[in-house]
């Protein structure tokens, strides 16, 4: 990776396992599609990574940090465009980015969007950190890479970031963010006049820190394209996912889980989970049992309680909880509902209601 390291962080940096598979690999695809590469040549792309271009085709394969790293670092030596990171920014739309991008274009307003991106940026790229800070007239997104970056690296993330950035601001104002500025921690870049065509907002080098700045004013603006109920089903999600997936990263559990919220909810079957871990479905039933959980436990662990929090939370119809469960008949969800709590949807509801 080079020895000219650059250090992107807070004084305290996040602590976690480079070598536990928990970043989605359609990221990594994306770079593959922007570089217009074809399947014989991703070998170049997953040089040094340990990864086979079937592996790397799965939809469902997950890497470790060094390995998003190091197709990263690939991915600009094969690149002639020396803006290929503020190119890769455009790529990363919000549904690219799960749950938490699904999230974030439903929040009510842009700073709540930004509240997102801090809250569950680790479940998706578990080596980056954002943070908020709000004063009187301005708020502050900060974002952190713990690890150790070289030049390239750090300047094509810090591209990616702000304009990820920007686009969600976009989305919710319903125009280009023009008083948003820029700062970015590295020397400007030979091609730094490129900038203004993918940000449309001021910038500034030689910054101590990788920031975008914008108006508060603006960040309350309300979404006119949020929905309360996709805002709160993203949500749960991203919590489901922030509570169960954060801990035990090295277990087959986690494993399975991280698959299933990556997923519409039910979809993900026990074959496909097997295939996307390199194992027989056999192998991985045997070490979920050493865990003392099977497929089928996690899967019911996590509609259970998607289930309950859409009844608790909002007041959707049975049916349409069962359907946003991808149950195609909702008397499939009350048996399995009453199977899960021993009483029906409309039971479990009363009895929080108090009647």
């Amino acid at each position: 990776m080079g020895n000219n390291h650059l250090n992107n962080s807070s004084e305290t940096r996040h602590q976690f396992d480079l070598n536990v598979a928990c970043i989605p690999s359609n990221y990594s695809r994306l770079i593959a599609r922007e570089l217009a590469l074809q399947v014989p040549d991703l070998t170049e792309l997953l040089d040094m990574t340990g990864l086979t271009t079937e592996q790397f085709m799965q939809e469902d394969t997950l890497l470790t940090a060094i390995q998003q790293i190091q197709i990263i670092d690939n991915g600009l030596k094969i690149s002639d465009d020396k803006a290929f990171g503020l190119r890769l920014g455009h790529r990363l739309t919000p549904p690219t980015h799960g749950a938490m991008g699904f999230l974030a274009s439903s929040s009510p307003n842009f700073l709540l969007a930004l509240r997102a991106f801090q809250a569950y940026l680790p479940t998706r790229l578990n080596f980056a950190r954002a943070d908020i800070v709000v004063n009187a007239d301005w708020m502050e997104g900060h974002c952190y890479f713990d690890v150790d970056l070289n030049e390239k690296n750090q300047r094509a993330l810090s591209e990616v970031f702000a304009k990820i950035i920007y686009d969600c601001a976009e989305f919710i104002l319903g125009r280009p963010l023009h008083e948003g500025i820029t700062y970015f921690n590295y020397p400007e870049p030979s091609y730094s006049e490129r900038y203004s065509e993918f940000l449309p907002g001021k910038f500034e080098f030689n910054a101590s820190g990788l920031m975008v700045k914008v108006p508060l004013a603006l960040c309350e603006i309300p979404n006119t394209s949020t929905n309360h109920e996709n805002y709160l089903f993203a949500m749960q999600q991203c919590e489901v996912m922030q509570a169960k997936l954060l801990s035990n990263g090295n277990t087959n559990k986690y494993k399975i889980q991280k698959m299933m919220l990556s997923h519409p909810p039910g979809v993900l079957c026990e074959e496909e989970a097997a295939a996307a871990l390199f194992v027989s479905k056999r192998t991985l039933a045997r070490r979920l049992t050493k865990e003392g959980t099977g497929f089928r436990k996690i899967r019911d662990e996590i509609l259970s309680q998607q289930a309950v929090d859409y009844l608790r939370d909002s007041n959707m119809s049975v049916d349409a909880v069962a359907a946003l469960l991808n149950y195609h008949d909702s008397a499939n969800f009350r048996r399995a509902f009453k199977r899960w709590f021993q009483k029906t949807p409309d039971q479990y509801r009363q009895q929080l209601n108090g009647i």
